[in-house]
């Protein structure tokens, strides 16, 4: 129980950082506090949604589907964000995907390193 829940919060805070990220590195992009909560908040919902479909799927297809439903996900997350509130706004496609991409490049990396950290510490500390 308490590996799912420091996954689940390390996507989030990877995502998180991702959208921070993209706001400070992507022109076009920008961010308030509301739009970076409710962003977060749409994501956190649909990370949790498809994750559990994908779940469901044989691991062969899970592991080929996961690149692309993160991709999905994060521009899914920022339509929804942009649309739903005034603090996030990007303008033009170059942005659109720049930013989609940034945030699922900072996101995966966190996915895959920081929980390896944490498994590391267990293992040294026993």
């Amino acid at each position: 129980m308490t590996r799912v829940l420091m996954r689940a919060i390390v996507l989030l805070g990877s995502w998180a950082i991702g959208l921070l990220v993209a706001a400070w590195v992507v022109p076009g992009v920008s961010l308030s506090v509301s739009g970076f909560i409710l962003a977060v908040v749409v994501f956190s919902v649909a990370q949790a949604a498809l994750s559990l479909l994908i779940l469901r799927l044989p691991h062969g297809y899970a592991s080929l589907l996961l690149g692309g439903t993160g991709l999905a996900m994060t521009i899914v997350a920022l339509l929804v964000g942009s649309a739903l509130s005034d603090g996030l706004a990007i303008n033009g496609g170059a942005s659109w995907v720049a930013a989609t991409v940034v945030i699922w490049l900072v996101a995966t990396v966190g996915a895959i390193s920081v929980p390896d950290l944490f498994d590391r510490t267990e293992v040294s500390s026993a």
